[in-house]
């Protein structure tokens, strides 16, 4: 009997941007420095990122680098840039028959800290603070529906979040945790959030 095995073009293509010297298992990753965990060089503020061809990538990890995003002014913004070309190179999203909420293809996790944590400064090399209300505005809908469909901004995601607490608020009850991330410093140290690429 003949084993199947998967081409190389049934290969689901999953990258880890700026992965340094990280990457996920099953994951590609993508950074500006040539490490072990490299496996292509790219300067993610230089677009369009040109190794990647549009809707030719499954899966999207990005972990502590939008905060590194710096500004740019009103008719160009790297960090509007970055997720325009994410959207750009994503597969259309597709979702888990099973269970329609949960994506196969077509989305990325993007985890960075918490605006309301000393860990969204920490690093002088930090650019910019971010919130769940920062990704709205890659969303198109929520865009014309504020008037700012002359925002630099094309991409279109719907997206989810979860918040990563400080151990001492990880027992607490529901609603102790809900005051506490709306009222208080330090109590979500990062936030992960799932943008998932609308056709």
């Amino acid at each position: 009997m003949v084993k199947e095995t998967k081409s190389k073009k049934d290969t689901p293509l999953k990258l880890s941007l700026a992965c340094g010297g990280n990457k996920p298992e099953g994951f590609k990753g993508v950074d500006i420095v040539k490490t072990d965990s490299t496996d292509y060089v790219q300067d993610l503020f230089i677009f369009p990122w040109s190794q990647f061809a549009d809707n030719s990538v499954d899966e999207i990890e990005c972990s502590n680098f939008v905060e590194h995003i710096p500004h740019g002014d009103s008719r160009n913004d790297p960090f509007f840039q970055f997720f325009d070309e994410i959207f750009r190179i994503l597969k259309p999203a597709e979702f888990d028959p099973n269970n329609p909420n949960i994506p196969i293809k077509g989305f990325a996790t993007i985890i960075c800290p918490y605006y309301s944590s000393m860990r969204a400064w920490q690093d002088p090399t930090h650019s910019r603070a971010i919130s769940e209300a920062s990704f709205l505005y890659l969303n198109k809908k929520w865009r014309d529906d504020n008037k700012l469909d002359h925002y630099p901004v094309g991409c279109d995601f719907d997206y989810n979040y979860a918040y990563i607490l400080d151990p001492v608020w990880q027992t607490r009850n529901q609603e102790a945790q809900a005051f506490a991330i709306k009222h208080y410093i330090n109590t979500v140290s990062d936030i992960q959030v799932q943008l998932i690429k609308r056709s």
